[in-house]
Parts: C-alpha cells; structure tokens; sequence
C-alpha cells in the first residue's frame, strides 16, 4: 500500500487556491492508487509552534539528559520526521506570501531540519539523510512569477528539500490568480491537467 502525505500551508485551510488544489491531486492519486493512504497536516488548522531557544536547546541535548519537556519536543519533531519518511510520495500546497513561504510553513521546515537525524555534514559538504521521493509542490500566486528573480520559493524550496535528500521536486504553477477572472480561469485549467498527469505517474 502506498501512502501519500498531504501538506497543506495556506492560512485559508481547505478554502485557499494552493489547498484547493492539492486536494484535487489527492483524489486524482487516490483513483490511480485504490489501496493508497492519505496522511493530511494542514498546517492552517494545527499550526506548528515556530522553533524557539527551547526547541534547540532540547535538539542538541543529549537524549540521557533530556528533562520530560525537552523529550516530547523531540518527540513531536521526531514524529514528524516519521511522516516524510513513512510516505511514498508528498504533495505540498504552497501559496506565495510576501514573496515567501507562509510562515506556517517555514516553522514545519524548521521541525524537520535535525543535524544527525535529517542531515549531516561531512567533509565534502551537507549530505540529506531523508529518503528520496516524489515531492510535487503546488504553487498557487496571485502574480506571475516563475522563472524571474521575484520566485524567491523555488530556489528556497529546492535548497532545503534537498539539504534534506528530498531531490525528486516537481512543480505545478497556478499564476496570475489574482489578475482577473479570466487569467484565473486559465491558470487553474492548466494546473488541473498538470495534476493529472503527475498524479497519475
């Protein structure tokens, strides 16, 4: 059986366009995948606390010295990282805010990123420890942005999934949402027969 996370970062939950989106790839992966899994974390309805002096603190102690504070905040990491590892593949709705990433999003990235869990560095540089797989980002945008220095997102998507192992990223663009009805229409049209495709592979 294979299994699918979906990870959904629009502050609108299931009403916003990247959302919306990604859930229309769940059902197209589940109709090639009958006995396929969905783990959902919609990072809208249970945010992630952003990472502080206490979360770090607790990362870098050792595991025989950790207080039982310290320990469930590794624990709760720990479950996260579980999450990408026990998928399949991943699907991630990304809305573009103020030319980033939400900072929902960004405060899961920084649960994820573990030197000697997810990472390690080594004399010929970092090396990702996660196993490799699909990664499709859904990037929904009001303006037009891929492929000009405004995408601040795919760079900064592509460095950390890869710092992670995670170097099999695919992109499907819904752009100019926000530039008429008639440029959104199109926008999403082309998104959908691309997450036909990619579903289905």
């Amino acid at each position: 059986m294979s299994t699918l996370l979906q990870i959904n970062s629009s502050l609108f939950s299931d009403n916003g366009n990247s959302s919306t989106l990604s859930n229309e790839f769940v059902k197209n992966w589940l109709a090639k995948h009958s006995d396929g899994k969905v783990v959902v974390r919609d990072l809208a309805k249970n945010p992630i606390p952003h990472l502080d002096g206490a979360n770090v603190t607790a990362f870098f102690t050792p595991a025989e010295s950790r207080t039982a504070e310290q320990q469930a905040l590794v624990d709760f990491s720990d479950s996260l990282i579980a999450e990408i590892q026990n998928a399949d593949a991943i699907v991630i709705g990304v809305p573009l805010y103020n030319f980033g990433v939400p900072s929902q999003l960004k405060a899961y990235f920084d649960q994820l990123a573990r030197a000697g869990v997810t990472f390690k560095y080594t004399e010929t540089g970092p090396v990702g420890l996660l196993n490799d797989k699909p990664v499709h980002i859904i990037a929904a945008r009001g303006g037009v942005y891929a492929g000009n220095p405004a995408d601040t997102q795919t760079g900064f998507l592509n460095s950390f999934l890869g710092f992670l192992g995670l170097k099999s990223v695919k992109y499907i663009y819904a752009e100019g949402l926000n530039m008429g009805d008639d440029s959104k229409a199109k926008a999403l049209t082309r998104a959908r027969e691309q997450i036909e495709v990619s579903a289905a592979a």
